[in-house]
């Protein structure tokens, strides 16, 4: 059976093409895919309570079958909206894919890890966004046979010739970019390898960023420390914002922190950046489960700095499309800093080289197309059988 002979439905909870990560993923999935065949979605879009849109799925998928009985195939595109559609009843005929992303298989609720982890293998097939992904999944017991790679695809960062209003850093700066939750490092990096950095600079970090503590932050200092761990990765709090606040204070002169900008501003930032930095550490729990922010910042031709960790290292390759450094090893990371500093006409020069290989190895289509072969073989394999 050909890939254009199949007909499949994906089912995602995250969808807004405006924002990165899953979200975005999941939009290019569904849309490029519809390149190469049939496709049928059940998506969720804000427009109801999650809740019900998790309640009502299993008959809303029941109801979009009956009305589409060529579907072959059903794609969940995360393992939480997986781990509860391996309940489902009234569909086991069809082949049933999952897409898993990296925290959706390391979090560490141990109901998670003894039930539902091992639920994952009533599914036809999982794909793992990264090698280090599908290295926790078979940790976890599932099995080897139903898991495959997949790595996410990147949109080429465009400059436009002008943009009005933006504003670049007029000496050389590094730049973060993300959510300050712990894994991504930024507290470590803010405290022992910018403070030893020798010349003019300054680190400039984006992303979503409280000033002041909120509400919430208060909330959670009343939970047991395990509890208040488990809650906080579930929901994608800032865990590292309280830190970052007063190190901030501390380095005013070599560290400014600017928030969420928009997003023509963060492209010439990117752009103009000596080096993009993603300097993640090993928190319990969580992994980084591919590192798709690394190959946008090197398709905006700067130069990446990233820690040699988890599924980082399927998106960018030493001295291919990036540098890896050693996670916490604050030695290498000064020392590949300071050269990047000393020396920005030659790490410019490997800057646009890194971009072409990102761009070549790397894209939405290639991806769809990896996932199209995927369900074809799948469904092969079933006529085969």
């Amino acid at each position: 059976m050909s890939s254009s002979e199949i007909e499949i439905l994906f089912v995602s909870h995250k969808y807004p093409p405006n924002v990165g990560g899953m979200e975005k993923q999941s939009f290019e999935l569904i849309n490029t895919t519809a390149l190469y065949l049939k496709v049928h979605t059940l998506v969720y879009d804000n427009s109801e309570p999650l809740l019900k849109f998790f309640i009502q799925l299993n008959r809303r998928i029941l109801v979009k079958i009956k009305d589409n009985p060529s579907i072959k195939i059903i794609h969940f595109n995360d393992g939480l909206i997986a781990s509860l559609a391996s309940f489902h009843k009234g569909y086991n005929h069809l082949k049933r894919v999952v897409t898993i992303h990296g925290l959706d298989i390391v979090f560490p609720l141990r109901y998670f890890q003894r039930k539902v982890i091992p639920r994952f293998n009533t599914f036809d097939q999982i794909v793992a966004v990264s090698q280090a992904t599908a290295d926790a999944a078979k940790l976890r017991g599932i099995n080897p046979a139903k898991i495959i790679v997949i790595p996410n695809g990147v949109d080429p960062i465009q400059i436009s010739a002008q943009v009005n209003g933006t504003k670049i850093e007029s000496k050389p700066y590094f730049i973060t970019l993300g959510r300050p939750v712990k894994r991504k490092g930024f507290s470590w990096l803010m405290q022992h390898v910018i403070p030893a950095i020798q010349g003019d600079f300054k680190l400039l970090m984006v992303g979503p960023f409280d000033r002041r503590p909120r509400w919430k932050e208060y909330l959670l200092d009343l939970f047991p420390s395990g509890i208040n761990h488990l809650i906080t990765l579930f929901l994608g709090f800032p865990t590292d914002q309280r830190l970052i606040r007063k190190l901030l204070k501390s380095y005013p002169e070599k560290i400014e922190h600017l928030g969420k900008v928009p997003f023509e501003q963060l492209k010439h930032l990117l752009t103009n950046a000596h080096a993009f930095l993603m300097p993640n550490i090993e928190v319990l729990g969580d992994m980084e489960g591919f590192g798709l922010v690394c190959l946008e910042a090197s398709t905006a031709g700067t130069i990446v700095v990233a820690s040699e960790l988890e599924g980082i290292t399927s998106a960018v390759a030493h001295d291919c499309n990036g540098l890896l450094v050693a996670s916490k090893d604050e030695k290498a990371w000064i020392e590949q800093l300071q050269a990047i500093l000393d020396n920005p006409v030659h790490y410019k020069k490997l800057s646009q080289q890194f971009k072409q290989n990102t761009l070549a190895q790397y894209g939405w289509d290639i991806m769809a197309r990896s996932y199209c072969q995927s369900f074809s073989d799948l469904c092969n394999k079933t006529t085969n059988d």
